[in-house]
């Protein structure tokens, strides 16, 4: 064995070197190939003939266990399983993995197995992918380059808020990102913070730099003496007390002025990008007394531009807080405790709203809206970065990639989600905050130069990067609303269909949070998150242990006032079970909701939902339409079912309850139904009543008329309640000779033949023959057919239908 393997090795290290050899002269990269992509083709086609060949071997199972039973196939399938374990085994030993696969237990072996495959996979893979990086020129493991002053981020294994191996400054740093124990800042301030469900009105009662003064309804600060009333509703009311027009006071504050702003020419121009100074030695001030910021504010006002960012808090308040406000010039970079100065921001307006200084921003949709809710701080002339990155349609449009790629700078995102409520504020935070605005006026500069080097040194792309600014400055803020239909918003983001029973306890669910939230003034998620209200919506618990098992963690003020939301998911347990479909609105689009409000489209099927459309679609088009086009309609609508509207219509569901309910609409239409439904059941019997006197009016006539005056005696009269009583309906006979009585009246009684009586069978007869009158009347025959009256004490003749031998019916004239 060891001569054989001997053997082999020096047979190997012979092909080895007469490879080299051959690859050295012929510039082969393998015995073989020539190149990667002839080893890659070959190599994927040993691959594919190999999964074809495993593809054709018995499935497991009957067919398997049968070819098993043979000693040849055993023994095949044992000496080919050895060889790929042993093939593998090799790769693995390659790479430095574990490839122990032959010697394992039977009863473990498989799984243990598969355990070292899957781990041996993960390593090849990922030096491929090394390999990979390496070949495209990205080096892992090669340490960036920083700038000076720059402080490498720490490193943090496995979740935020556990505490490392490493000194106890690091779980320090992580436990004040999201500290419990913050006063709430809410209680420092001077005026209370409005939560109520009213509308906003702007803060605003000074405007520096303005073209156009400012409505009388602001300029004062007063409020009327409803101290029980919220400030935004006393402000309403004491505008319609003062009789003063509402809608001023809901209106943009620099409206006219931004509608009149126009980019200077010296802001089209291409600028020399200015470079921004090392963070170490730049100068920095924390603003936290009135006296600094009246003079961070005389600074602003003598510059040509500044760069502005806010930190944002909004999980423990109900609108939000602004915490701080970083400003940064091209020599220094002031934070404001926004907090501590909170109503004296406005003094800022007067540069924020100068036309002749460029604010720089960076994603000023949210930043603008904050500013006039917390401050009454509005800006003029703004540049947003953002909106920049996209004309220049850059990979990705963050602050971030903008500093990686004008700057150089990595930012450390790890406080982005920090509680900015912190005081004091630790230095990273400072250092994170400082560097939103430090390096934005240099980035200013560079992409202006870009916006006109992609243009051609035209201004018109850098111009509607200004003009998108404009309108981003124009933005009001909208305080979050309550309505009863507030709920259905929210329910449709969560594509799950619910009874109304289910419905009902997230309607009362959701209307308790938002209370809740804006008596605390503390955020919806922090008062009950919307994960936990769907879990307490779909299980409705018939305890309030079940509730608190919906909530993990449970949030401090659900487990205060979980009895009042036992007594909820009661009230709503108690609504009938029924499911509730989702009604499709039928609408021109999937997007129109131009006709019909949403409030009434919520309420209404698709039934009802069709008909409204098409008669305010009738009325419309009927008052523009030409006299033409009328008739067009006209024909074209005479050839449709008059009864489609009446007609049940397909693919709506109808409740069954909902038709017995007062309340509902199915129940008032199906009412409706019923009513024109019996009144045309009235109208109908009295058209049949009235016809029928008529009928009986035009008999009467005819029988007087064909009276014979030949016979002396008394002639047998009819009676006039007769007909009435005996003939409930009067028949088609009677009708049609009540409908033309002319034409019996107009034929002669010269050319009637009367029956011969003397050759009839007269035992047919159940009475004796009548001696007054021997004239036959077909009239009086038609009317008294197969009736027996007594008149003046004589039987009428009744006789049999079907046994008379007279044939009288083919002797009489046609009529």
């Amino acid at each position: 064995m060891k001569s054989t393997k001997n053997r082999y090795s020096a047979n190997s290290c012979r092909q080895d070197s007469n490879s080299e050899t051959n690859e050295e002269e012929n510039g082969e990269l393998c015995p073989g190939f020539k190149d990667v992509d002839a080893f890659v083709k070959y190599g994927l086609g040993a691959v594919l003939s190999a999964t074809k060949a495993s593809a054709g071997l018995p499935q497991a199972g009957d067919e398997y266990d049968f070819y098993r039973s043979f000693p040849g196939f055993q023994e095949f399938c044992e000496s080919q399983g050895d060889g790929l374990l042993r093939c593998m085994s090799q790769i693995m030993q390659h790479h430095g993995c574990r490839s122990h696969v032959r010697d394992q237990n039977k009863l473990t072996g498989l799984e243990e197995r598969f355990d070292l495959v899957v781990d041996s996979n993960d390593v090849i893979l990922e030096r491929a992918g090394i390999l990979l990086d390496e070949a495209d020129g990205v080096n892992r493991n090669q340490q960036p380059v920083m700038p000076a002053g720059f402080q490498p981020p720490k490193i943090v294994v496995s979740s935020w808020n556990r505490k490392g191996p490493g000194s106890g400054s690091r779980s320090e740093t992580f436990r004040l990102l999201h500290a419990k124990n913050v006063t709430r800042p809410q209680l420092k301030f001077k005026e209370r913070i409005d939560n109520s469900n009213t509308p906003f009105i702007p803060k605003i009662f000074i405007k520096p730099n303005a073209r156009k003064p400012l409505p009388a309804c602001k300029t004062s600060r007063e409020r009327p003496e409803d101290l029980d009333v919220p400030a935004a509703l006393a402000d309403l009311i004491h505008q319609q007390r003062t009789q003063e027009h509402v809608d001023d006071m809901f209106a943009h504050p620099y409206q006219y002025e931004l509608d009149h702003l126009s980019t200077q020419e010296k802001l089209l121009s291409k600028p020399e990008p200015q470079m921004y100074k090392p963070m170490a030695e730049t100068k920095f001030s924390f603003i936290d007394s009135l006296e600094d910021l009246v003079a961070l504010n005389e600074k602003l006002c003598k510059l040509s531009e500044f760069a502005v960012d806010l930190e944002h808090h909004s999980y423990r308040s109900f609108l939000g807080l602004t915490c701080l406000m970083q400003i940064s010039t091209r020599e220094e970079d002031f934070i404001i405790d926004t907090l501590e100065l909170r109503s004296e921001m406005y003094i800022l307006n007067e540069a924020f709203t100068d036309p002749s200084i460029v604010k720089v921003f960076h994603g000023a949709d949210s930043d603008i809206e904050w500013l006039q809710r917390d401050f009454g701080l509005y800006v003029v002339n703004l540049f947003d970065t953002h909106q920049a990155s996209r004309a220049l349609n850059l990979a990705r449009h963050s602050l971030d990639h903008l500093l990686k790629h004008f700057c150089s700078v990595d930012s450390d995102k790890r406080y982005q989600l920090a509680d900015w409520r912190i005081r004091p504020l630790p230095d990273e935070m400072v250092q994170y905050a400082r560097t939103d605005t430090h390096y934005l006026l240099y980035i200013y500069d560079c992409v202006k130069v870009q916006l006109l080097d992609f243009n051609h040194s035209q201004p018109g792309l850098l111009q509607s990067v200004w003009n998108k600014s404009k309108d981003i400055s124009l933005k009001k803020y909208v305080k979050p609303i309550y309505t009863e239909e507030s709920y259905l918003e929210l329910q449709r983001k969560q594509k799950k269909s619910l009874n109304t029973q289910q419905l009902t306890a997230f309607r009362l669910l959701f209307a308790w949070r938002d209370k809740l939230a804006r008596q605390e003034d503390e955020s919806t998620g922090f008062v009950l998150p919307t994960h936990m209200m769907n879990k307490i919506s779909e299980e409705l618990p018939k305890e309030p242990q079940g509730i608190i098992a919906c909530c993990n963690p449970v949030p401090p003020l659900v487990r205060q006032q979980v009895n009042e939301l036992h007594l909820l998911v009661q009230q709503a347990r108690e609504m009938p079970l029924l499911k509730v479909r989702k009604h499709e609105v039928m609408l021109f689009g999937p997007h129109d909701t131009s006709r019909v409000s949403e409030s009434d489209l919520l309420h209404l099927s698709p039934g009802e939902l069709c008909f409204i459309l098409k008669e305010v679609e009738k009325k419309d088009a009927q008052k523009s339409l030409s006299v033409a086009q009328m008739k067009a309609r006209q024909i074209t609508e005479s050839f449709q079912n008059p009864f489609r509207m009446y007609l049940p219509s397909k693919d709506v569901h109808v409740n069954k309850n909902a038709k017995f309910d007062p309340s509902s609409k199915i129940f008032e239409i199906s009412k409706r139904w019923k009513l024109q439904s019996i009144e045309q059941q009235q109208k109908e019997m009295e058209a049949k009543k009235k016809a029928k006197e008529e009928a009986k009016e035009q008999a009467r006539k005819a029988t007087g008329n064909g009276e014979s005056a030949k016979s002396g005696g008394k002639k047998r009269e009819r009676v006039d309640g007769e007909v009435g009583e005996l003939t409930p309906k009067p028949s088609k006979k009677l009708m049609k000779s009540a409908e033309k009585p002319q034409k019996t009246e107009a034929t002669p009684q010269e050319s009637f033949k009367p029956f011969d009586y003397s050759q009839s069978d007269l035992r047919v007869f159940a009475g004796t023959k009548s001696k007054d009158s021997t004239q036959f009347d077909p009239n009086r025959q038609d009317e008294g057919f197969k009736k027996k009256v007594s008149a003046s004490g004589n039987r009428s003749m009744s006789f049999l239908a079907g046994k008379s031998d007279r044939g009288f019916r083919h002797n009489w004239p046609k009529r």
